[in-house]
C-alpha cells in the first residue's frame, strides 16, 4: 500500500540509553523536519563543541561490521542507525531530524519497538508534498559465499522474502516473507531483537564490540538454548530480526522501496552492497510520484559516489 504525501512527526521526543558496542550513554532526539528534507543526523559532542549533519544515504555509509555506521572517525559518525531507520522507514516517516550526542545510538531493548512507540506517542503529520518512491526496474543481485541478496521489481510494495540459515540448532533454517507497511512492522517486525552467540562474546570484546551488550538488550544463545530467561518473543524471533535489519539499511536508498528484496544468510555488508548495485546505474530504478515515472532530481544516485568500505559480515 502505498502513501501519497510525505509525512514527519507530530513533535519532538527523546529517548536515551546505551550504545551496545561501545557501552556509553547517548542521548536521542528526534524532531519534526518539513517536506524533502529527509532523514537526517545532527551529530553533536564531537570536540570543541563541533557538530556534524550526516544525511541517511547510501553514500555516507562508511562501515557494515556487525553494524551500519554514517559519517567517519574524523568528522563525526553515527553506527547502529538501522533499527532507528528501520522503525522511521516501516510507520512511513520520510522527514526528521536526529539528533544523536554520541557515536552509536542506544540499543534500548535490543528492538526497534522502543522507537516506534517514541514515535506513535506524538504521532504523524502529513504535508501537502506528494510521496516520492524509489522503484527498482531491473533485478540486481550480489553474493558472497553461501549468503545472497537482490532486489527484484515490484511497482505495489515493498515485499521481503528473508531467510537464514545457521548451523546452531536454536536457529537453523527460518524463512518470512511479508508486504511492508505499518501495521505489518508494528505486529510482525519491530518488536524482533538482535542477537549474539555466547561463545563470540571474548572476541567480540577484544575486537571492541558488544561492550554494551546484556540479556536485557540482547538474545544470548549458547550451544543448545537461549539463556534469556524470558526466552523469545517469537519462535522465529532470528530471521525477523534480520527483516528489520534490512529494512533499516535498505531506507538509505533515500526513498521508500517499490521492491520485492530476497535474501539467503545476508546481513548488513550485503544489505549495503545490493544498494551499491541498484544505484550504479540509472536504468535500474526510476523515481516515482503515484506511480509515474520522474526523470528530474536524484538521477545518477551512484555516479561518482566513492563504495563504502566494507567489513566482514557477521551472521
Amino acid at each position: 500500500m502505498k502513501s501519497s504525501h510525505q509525512a514527519t512527526i507530530g513533535a519532538p521526543v527523546s529517548l536515551s540509553g546505551t550504545g551496545v558496542h561501545s557501552g556509553k550513554i547517548v542521548n536521542l532526539h528526534l524532531h519534526p523536519a518539513p517536506a524533502h528534507h529527509g532523514i537526517q543526523f545532527l551529530r553533536t559532542g564531537l570536540p570543541h563543541g563541533r557538530e556534524r549533519l550526516i544525511e541517511a544515504r547510501f553514500a555516507a555509509v562508511t562501515a557494515t561490521e556487525l553494524c551500519t555506521v554514517i559519517g567517519d572517525k574524523e568528522s563525526g559518525a553515527v553506527a547502529t542507525i538501522e533499527h532507528l531507520m528501520s522503525a522511521l522507514t516501516g510507520l512511513g516517516v520520510d522527514n526528521v531530524l536526529v539528533e544523536v550526542d554520541g557515536a552509536e545510538l542506544p540499543i534500548l531493548d535490543g528492538s526497534a519497538a522502543p522507537f516506534v512507540a517514541a514515535i506513535d506517542s506524538v504521532g504523524l503529520v502529513r504535508s501537502k508534498a506528494p510521496r516520492k518512491y524509489l522503484k527498482v526496474l531491473r533485478t540486481v543481485r550480489v553474493e558472497r559465499g553461501i549468503a545472497s541478496a537482490e532486489l527484484r521489481p515490484n511497482a505495489r510494495a515493498f515485499r521481503l522474502d528473508v531467510s537464514i540459515d545457521f548451523q546452531n540448532p536454536v536457529i537453523g533454517k527460518q524463512r518470512k516473507v511479508l508486504d511492508l507497511t505499518p501495521d505489518s512492522f508494528r505486529q510482525d517486525v519491530c518488536r524482533a531483537r538482535t542477537f549474539g552467540f555466547i561463545g563470540d562474546v571474548e572476541k567480540l570484546w577484544k575486537a571492541g564490540f558488544a561492550l554494551g551488550a546484556t540479556l536485557e538488550n540482547t538474545v544470548a544463545i549458547g550451544d543448545d538454548a537461549v539463556i534469556n530467561p524470558e526466552g523469545l518473543r517469537f519462535a522465529d524471533e532470528f530471521v525477523r530480526h534480520k527483516m528489520l535489519d534490512a529494512v533499516g539499511d535498505l531506507s538509505l536508498a533515500g526513498f521508500p522501496l517499490l521492491a520485492t528484496y530476497k535474501s539467503h544468510c545476508s546481513g548488513h555488508r550485503l544489505n549495503v552492497a545490493v544498494l551499491e548495485e541498484l544505484l550504479s546505474d540509472r536504468a535500474n530504478y526510476a523515481i516515482v510520484e503515484g506511480g509515474a515515472r520522474r526523470e528530474s532530481g536524484y538521477a545518477e544516485i551512484g555516479s561518482g559516489i566513492a563504495a563504502p568500505a566494507y567489513a566482514a559480515d557477521a551472521r
